[in-house]
């Protein structure tokens, strides 16, 4: 597996937190920007980044997480990407539900309400990355309702 991690401004500061986290987990990292924090730059460029490193990796299992400031602009940048399904990790419950209902391949993070607290952050991370899909049918059925709307 593969993490492709990217974030604006407002997550600048926690994307080299998450990424140290990851590397030290054993998972494979890219960083896909900002490189430099910029006040001035712009989240969808980072969402795009991150979605089209995804989409070109033959690795089905190759995720991404994406922060700014509420973590719902990146939701939105992300989804407009066929075959992406992003969520917002605000909790625990939260990552473990877009990864067992909907097989969420990028996640989303509120850093305006994770960036003083790295613990619960990595414990999303987590149950983001090792949460598996439930493959129901009814979860398999909507995945594709999904697709076929782009």
């Amino acid at each position: 597996m593969i993490v492709y991690v990217g974030s604006d401004h407002r997550g600048f500061p926690s994307k080299q937190h998450i990424i140290d986290y990851l590397k030290h987990q054993g998972i494979a990292t890219m960083d896909v920007g900002d490189e430099k924090l910029d006040p001035e730059d712009d989240f969808p460029v980072y969402a795009a980044r991150a979605v089209t490193a995804i989409r070109s990796n033959t690795d089905p299992d190759a995720r991404a997480i994406l922060l700014c400031g509420s973590g719902q602009g990146m939701v939105m940048a992300a989804n407009r990407f066929r075959g992406i399904r992003a969520g917002l990790g605000w909790s625990i419950d939260a990552a473990k539900g877009i990864r067992n209902d909907e097989d969420s391949n990028v996640l989303a993070l509120p850093a305006e309400f994770l960036d003083d607290d790295e613990t619960n952050a990595f414990a999303i991370v987590d149950a983001f990355l090792h949460t598996p899909f439930a493959a129901a049918p009814r979860y398999i059925r909507r995945n594709k309702e999904l697709d076929d709307l782009s």
